[in-house]
């Protein structure tokens, strides 16, 4: 039979436990808000500069000379996987979802004897996959739990003069997706060379950019001053600033609503255990009076 001090030490340490996690979903509450606006601001800029390079890509016949960062290096050699995940954990399977997608295509990439690289953005991208892949792990880079421009720009600047040294072929972005405040998504998103990245949130396959834009009619709707070349080089850079920029506010959010509904789990997990403790408590307690009495029965009936 459990003793009755183990019970209420028990009961406490839970109850000091649901303390804690109730305080966390709070806070995360507190943060999902900013960090869904921020997000959510982020994508028109980032959707509509997808779509004035889709339509250069589809133009690009007519053009002089391709960038790389736009067509590619004409190989399919070597990759780089460019994984976003937090640095902190209580978050439930924030951070697995993103590193198991990560595994799936480097798997794939070792199947099709292709090379890859790895490059973590946040500390549990590195503690989890530094053991399997640790010779592959190129680069790791901590962000802030408020993501800036600068952290984006620096990671970008990097990730763009490794490609112009000839490190890598193609460059694969790996993040979480903010949907709503329960639900978040992981994505699959190719950087280098360019790929539309509302094609790429909504099928598995790489996107065609050989059509033309589905919105677009006979005419672009852009016109590009002082020439498509000059609007390519300039954009193609800020470009990819933009969409890692875009990931780690997007992340940012998927993180706090990932561990509010986390906490949120573990609040009411602690509610029903100081339930079950309470009851089992209150049985042990009862049993000991009723052993107690049945004792001084026995012992009253002997004499």
């Amino acid at each position: 039979m459990a003793n009755l001090k183990d019970i209420r030490i028990r009961r406490n340490s839970v109850q000091a436990t649901k303390k804690i996690t109730s305080a966390m979903k709070m806070i995360a509450a507190a943060k999902l808000r900013k960090a869904q606006d921020q997000a959510q601001a982020a994508r028109p800029y980032a959707e509509y500069m997808g779509k004035m390079l889709a339509d250069l890509l589809w133009r690009q016949e007519q053009l002089k000379s391709v960038p790389k960062l736009l067509a590619g290096s004409g190989k399919d050699d070597h990759h780089l996987i460019l994984v976003v995940t937090s640095n902190r954990g209580l978050c439930g399977s924030f951070n697995s979802s993103i590193v198991r997608e990560a595994r799936h295509v480097m798997r794939d990439l070792a199947s099709e004897q292709k090379n890859f690289s790895v490059y973590c953005v946040g500390r549990k991208a590195y503690e989890q996959l530094r053991f399997d892949y640790g010779d592959k792990i190129i680069a790791h880079k901590l962000v802030t739990a408020k993501p800036s421009f600068h952290d984006a720009d620096t990671i970008a600047m990097d990730v763009i003069e490794r490609f112009e040294r000839g490190d890598f072929d193609h460059c694969t972005l790996i993040y979480n997706r903010f949907v709503t405040a329960l639900t978040q998504k992981v994505t699959n998103h190719r950087l280098i060379p360019f790929s539309h990245i509302e094609e790429d949130v909504s099928t598995d396959a790489p996107a065609d950019t050989s059509k033309k834009p589905q919105s677009e009619t006979v005419e672009s709707i852009y016109e590009y001053e002082p020439s498509q070349e000059a609007v390519l080089n300039s954009l193609l850079p800020k470009n990819i600033k933009v969409q890692i920029f875009r990931a780690l506010l997007e992340s940012a959010a998927s993180e706090h609503s990932a561990r509010m509904a986390a906490m949120d789990s573990a609040t009411r997990n602690a509610d029903d255990m100081i339930k079950r403790l309470n009851l089992t408590y209150n049985r042990t307690r009862q049993a000991h009076i009723t052993k107690e009495l049945i004792e001084i029965i026995s012992g009253a009936d002997a004499l």
